[in-house]
This record gives structure tokens, C-alpha cells and sequence, in this order.
């Protein structure tokens, strides 16, 4: 595989937008410019959160915009439900633009607020029952784990991470409701919205309905491919949202997304590869573009790793006539520790954690059964045992300088700040227990920031990898991962030394956020390879 490096950033991207518009006859933007010149029918609405004032002055949701205020948004407690539209049809929703404060601490939300993959999205078609829409407000503009990224893509928009815009057309017969339903222990704070529609004298009769369904498996299902989606009736296929959280080292994506079309028994639509299938090759990396992107993507190979991706088939929808089941293969590379066989290769079935949106339209109702589960369910679970490093600042834990706690938007509890000014005699040692013999990865998360030093890990004297350069122009973090291990129970002791800056860093600081233990699959337990392997002699770090 190739080295998985981030794109540059919104210049790129924008160019990208920017000459396919120039294009435009050559892909589909020509045919939106042309259909500007034809007659449009219809009436233009928008449902939008602007503060209204009945006769009295005072709030009216059906009242008029009140000149003299500026309070267009609102706060949704705990358990709580915002309606942002309710109207009569026919009509077509043509846009929809949401943004709200993010998780953390802020002025107006003293104690954070929710994330939006603890924010329920549904919209309901015609009264019925069941919504037609139903998936994280994230997840649905792709942007997954509860993390904000930016996504620059023709049905969808992501603006700065924080600006979150739709262009799927979503038409309707008799009514549609769209609401937020709050699913977090935090309140959804300043929620803005404007969802324009389109009112309609008549829908043609053979006009599908728009649906989104999310559904996750954590981890995969053994001996199952992974389904997106399965339904039957007449429709087309047109979008995917898909995260995977890995649980195990190396690359997750070799499995082939499998289609079956109208009812078939092996699939006539079968792929080469899940980053094949998202229209990147040898892997995926951090990129956004108009039908295709990897919004999300943090370390590559790791135990733990995150990557979210779309694909939006604007141009090239997957039609069927009485139905259609969209699955992936969870297959992929895998360390040997977690192979019968103690072998390295390529086609192993992972256990990863899958998350998905699937985006259609079809006539009808679909048959698919999937729910999205309640938000704290939606959380992936904790894998690690962690020790926090902003409790050893105490001089027996480092050397020469200072040690102290510091508060950062990365990490809600702070981490620990060394500043020595030196190299020499510039360390900071971090004990912990290990309870039960298990097998664990070891690993830092450690801020990488503009003056900080170079840093060599041990474990009870055994050096650990490489030297680690924590200089960044930037503030951010990252995960040091350093071994592979069945410690035995007992008292163990990460040191990690100053050996150098990088020449263009301002100093020689540190900064962690913990040293955690991560556990490992349960296959790697039962295969029990390394069990009796002495990690002090030969330290190993699958990958």
C-alpha cells in the first residue's frame, strides 16, 4: 500500500468544484445550468428556526420574523425533540442547512454540548409511522464518529465542519415532518436551521420517495457480509455513508462490496476492494470531492484506528425493479498473532466495528428492518484501560523544569505539559498496574505542538520503537502505539526521554494525554501465540 498522507485542504478541493463547473457539459453541472432556463413550478417555502412574534409580541412559531431580535435558535435538552418542519403537501424539500455549537465547553454551554452522533435525525413522509429518514445528524452529512470534518461533495456540504448542508431533493405527497431528537446527557446548544422546499400543485405519479437508514454492527458478525441495505420494491441506489472503527492492525479494506439486484442469489455487482468501491486506489487517505471522499481518517494500521468515507452515486445510480441488498465484505490484512496459523496475509475476516448510511430512493415504502439504535448505543465501546498523565506532575516523575496540568480543547480533562528547556536530564516516568495476565497493547496519545522535543520510550528499562519527533506547526494529537504484549501482573513504569528537537522546533516540552492498554480481539486470547514470549527480549508492535 501506498503511504496514506491528508490532502492539502479547501484550495484543492475548491479547484476541483471549480473546473468540473467549467465543465460542466462533460459531467452533470451543464444539465443543472439548463434546467435553470426552463420553467419551474411551484411555490418557494422555507421552515426556518428565525425567532417569530404573534400580534402581542411575544413568540409565535406561526407568527411573523421579529425585526427587533436576533434569538434565531434554539436549545434541546436531554431526551428532547425539536420539530424544525411540519407541512402539508404536495412539495419537494430542495435544502437543508443545520449548525450548532460543537461538544465542547463554550461560553454559551458552560459544559459542552451534545455531539452530533448523539443527535437522532428523522424525517417522516406522509404521516406514516415509520420515518423515511433516520440516522445521526453526522452521520448523515458524513461526518461519523462524532467527529467534525469537512466535506465539499455535490449532495452534501460540510462548510468549516460546522456548517452542515443538503441537496438531496426529497419529494412528498401529503405532509412532511423533519425533527431532531436529542439522544445525549448534553443539550443540543444554538441550533440554527433553514429547510427550503418547493409546494407543488401535483407530484407525478410515478415520483419515488427519498430514504437514509443507519445501522451499525459493532463489532462485524462473524461468517456474514455486511449489509448496508436490503429492500424490496422499485427504486435506485444513490449513496453510502460508510465508518469502520479497526480492532485489529493493518489494513481492514480488502473485502468487495457484493450488489444483489431484483431478488438475485449471488451477487451481479461484485467489487475488487472497499476503497475500490469509494473510487480511491491502494487504500484510503483524507480527501473530499464532488461523488466521493474520506472525510475522516486518523492513523493508519493502528488497533483503533477511524475512517469514515462516502460515495454518492449522482451520476451512475444502481437501479432495480423489485429490489436490492447492498453488503460488504469485512476482509483485510491481519497481524499473525490473530491467525490460526500464525501467518501473515491479506484475506483474513475481520472483526472490525461498521457503521453505515445507506441514501435511495424508491416508490413506496422500503422493507428494510434496520433501526438506528438509541445515541449511547451508538457510542463505539471503550477499549482501553486508561491512565491519565496530568496526575503525575509531582518532581519524582521528571526531571529538570517544570510539570504541570493544562487545560486544551483536545482533551476535555487536560493532559500533562513538561517543559524542561534542556535535553539533558529531561524525562517524565509514568507508573501504572497491570492486573491480569491478557493480551494489551501499549500505547501513548501525546500532543504534538510547535516547541516540542524528540523522545525515546521504555518500559521497565526495555526501550520501546523508535524515537519519537513530537514537533507539529500545529497543535494536535496523535497515538504513539509501542507494544504488543501478555504482561504479567505487577508494577510497570513508562519512561520516556528527551533525546533532541526536531532543528525547526522552539523547544525540548512534552505533552500526554495518557498511556493507556488496549485490549486486543478475543481470537488473539484464543490463539494464545505469544502467550509464553518473553516481551522483554524481543518487544513487538504487530502492524
Amino acid at each position: 500500500m501506498r503511504s496514506l498522507n491528508r490532502l492539502g485542504g479547501g484550495v484543492l478541493r475548491f479547484s476541483v468544484l471549480t473546473g468540473l463547473v467549467l465543465l460542466g457539459g462533460s459531467v452533470c453541472f451543464g444539465d443543472f445550468l439548463a434546467d435553470l432556463a426552463k420553467p419551474h413550478d411551484g411555490r418557494s417555502m422555507r421552515a426556518t428556526s428565525t425567532r417569530k412574534i404573534g400580534p402581542d409580541g411575544k413568540p409565535d412559531p406561526n407568527g411573523v420574523p421579529d425585526p427587533n431580535s436576533n434569538s434565531d435558535n434554539s436549545n434541546v435538552a436531554p431526551g428532547q425533540r425539536k420539530i424544525l418542519m411540519d407541512v402539508k403537501g404536495p412539495g419537494v424539500i430542495t435544502h437543508i442547512w443545520l449548525t450548532f455549537l460543537g461538544p465542547e465547553p463554550h461560553p454559551w454551554a458552560k459544559n459542552g454540548s451534545a455531539n452530533h452522533q448523539e443527535m437522532l435525525l428523522r424525517i417522516y413522509w406522509d404521516g406514516r409511522e415509520r420515518p423515511g429518514v433516520e440516522a445521526p445528524v453526522g452521520d448523515f452529512f458524513a461526518n461519523s464518529f462524532g467527529k467534525r470534518s469537512e466535506v465539499i461533495s455535490l449532495p452534501v456540504i460540510v462548510e468549516d465542519a460546522d456548517s452542515y448542508n443538503c441537496f438531496w431533493h426529497m419529494p412528498f405527497r401529503k405532509s412532511a415532518r423533519v425533527e431532531i431528537v436529542n439522544q445525549s446527557e448534553k443539550p443540543i446548544s444554538l441550533l440554527y436551521y433553514n429547510i427550503d422546499w418547493v409546494k407543488k400543485g401535483k407530484l407525478a405519479k410515478e415520483t419515488p420517495y427519498f430514504y437514509a437508514q443507519y445501522r451499525q454492527e459493532y463489532p462485524a458478525e462473524k461468517g456474514k457480509d455486511y449489509v448496508i441495505l436490503d429492500t424490496q420494491g422499485k427504486g435506485h441506489y444513490v449513496g453510502t455513508v460508510l465508518s469502520v472503527r479497526t480492532r485489529s492492525p493493518s489494513w481492514f479494506g480488502e473485502g468487495d462490496e457484493k450488489i444483489y439486484i431484483d431478488g438475485e442469489e449471488k451477487a451481479s455487482i461484485w467489487g475488487t476492494g472497499t476503497e475500490d468501491y469509494f473510487l480511491s486506489a491502494w487504500g484510503l487517505k483524507t480527501t473530499s470531492t464532488p461523488y466521493f471522499g474520506v472525510p475522516y481518517f486518523d492513523q493508519w494500521g493502528i488497533v483503533g484506528g477511524h475512517t469514515s468515507a462516502y460515495r454518492w452515486h449522482v451520476t451512475d445510480p444502481l437501479v432495480f425493479n423489485k429490489g436490492i441488498k447492498v453488503t460488504f465484505e469485512h476482509f483485510g490484512w491481519m497481524s499473525p498473532d490473530e491467525n490460526p496459523q500464525f501467518k501473515t496475509h491479506s484475506w483474513n475476516e475481520r472483526e472490525d466495528d461498521y457503521s453505515s448510511v445507506a441514501f435511495w430512493y424508491q416508490k413506496g415504502e422500503p422493507t428494510f428492518q434496520a433501526r438506528a439504535p438509541h445515541g449511547r448505543e451508538r457510542t463505539l465501546p471503550n477499549l482501553d484501560q486508561i491512565i491519565a498523565a496530568r496526575q503525575f506532575t509531582g518532581q519524582q516523575h521528571h526531571g529538570q523544569g517544570e510539570a504541570a496540568a493544562q487545560n486544551l480543547d483536545l482533551y476535555p480533562e487536560g493532559h500533562l505539559l513538561y517543559k524542561p528547556g534542556q535535553q539533558e536530564n529531561a524525562w517524565v516516568e509514568i507508573p501504572f498496574e497491570v492486573e491480569k495476565k491478557e493480551p494489551l497493547r501499549l500505547l501513548l496519545v501525546t500532543t504534538h505542538s510547535y516547541d516540542f522535543g524528540k523522545y525515546q520510550a521504555s518500559l521497565n528499562g526495555v526501550a520501546l520503537g523508535g524515537v519519537m519527533d513530537l514537533y507539529s506547526p500545529d497543535v494536535s494529537t496523535q497515538e504513539h502505539h509501542l507494544l504488543d504484549f501478555w504482561p504479567e501482573p505487577g508494577k510497570y513504569t513508562l519512561r520516556l526521554e528527551c533525546v533532541g528537537k526536531n532543528p525547526i522546533s522552539g523547544g525540548y516540552n512534552l505533552g500526554i494525554e495518557s498511556v493507556r492498554l488496549r485490549e486486543r480481539r478475543p481470537r488473539v486470547r484464543e490463539y494464545h501465540h505469544d502467550v509464553d514470549k518473553d516481551w522483554r527480549t524481543k518487544p513487538t508492535l504487530y502492524d
